[in-house]
């Protein structure tokens, strides 16, 4: 039998999430923007604030922030945290031996997450701050993570038909071992990926490789492309 869900429950977390996107912002902003009963925002907000997860902002009446007792939930650790420990090594490489940024992505419901990165040390550089949301898309983690997947979840994270394009193109992406965005998402900026793929052959994430495409031309992308292609089948291996 189904279990019965908790419309209150799914507002408040829905309420905390949109808090956290746009802090600090009062209970009116947030009924017109989630189009629910302002009343029950307020019921919500209160609930949120006594047990600790936001507070009023300060210096700006009637709005709220969240308390720094969200950053508790990071700190234990948990599946991708091993991941994380693990990728760290070829992130130092990467950056090392192409002079870009590298970081690490996993998934996330519906997208997919920077979970590390290791900056370029050019000044004019791309820099994905850990927690950054990463697109599905038109991103180079989603075209290197799409092709690991059933087309089932292939269409979920879509939201639309796998067409018999992208199942060529998602054929060409696992023989090649990496992905390419191509100014896709930023005008002038280059990421390339490759999948991390854990037993069993579900994708655990992906290590990219991003920067201005002045210096990312097409002709350093191949090399670049295999680097990122052995370290994420090293990783894989080591991952299990």
């Amino acid at each position: 039998m189904a279990v019965k869900r908790s419309s209150s429950a799914a507002r408040m977390l829905t309420v905390f999430e949109h808090i956290a996107a746009a802090q600090p912002i009062g209970v009116s902003a947030v009924a017109r923007a989630l189009g629910a009963d302002k009343s029950a925002i307020q019921r919500d907000l209160m609930t949120l604030a006594d047990a600790g997860w936001i507070r009023n902002a300060a210096g700006a009446p009637g709005q709220w922030e969240l308390t720094l007792h969200v950053l508790t939930l990071a700190r234990p650790p948990h599946s991708t945290d091993s991941l994380r420990q693990r990728a760290r090594p070829a992130l130092e490489r990467l950056r090392g031996e192409t002079g870009e940024t590298a970081y690490l992505t996993v998934p996330d419901g519906d997208q997919f997450v920077v979970l590390d990165a290791i900056e370029s040390a050019h000044m004019l550089r791309m820099v994905p701050p850990v927690g950054m949301i990463v697109p599905v898309n038109g991103s180079a983690t989603a075209r290197a993570v799409l092709p690991w997947l059933g087309e089932a979840e292939q269409v979920r994270l879509l939201g639309a038909a796998v067409t018999d394009a992208l199942r060529a193109e998602f054929a060409a992406t696992r023989a090649r071992g990496y992905a390419v965005n191509d100014g896709d998402i930023e005008p002038s900026a280059v990421a390339l990926a490759s999948a991390i793929v854990a037993r069993g052959g579900t994708p655990a994430g992906a290590l990219v490789l991003t920067g201005p495409a002045d210096r990312l031309a097409p002709a350093r992308r191949a090399g670049m492309g295999e680097q990122l292609r052995r370290e994420a089948e090293t990783l894989s291996q080591a991952i299990g």
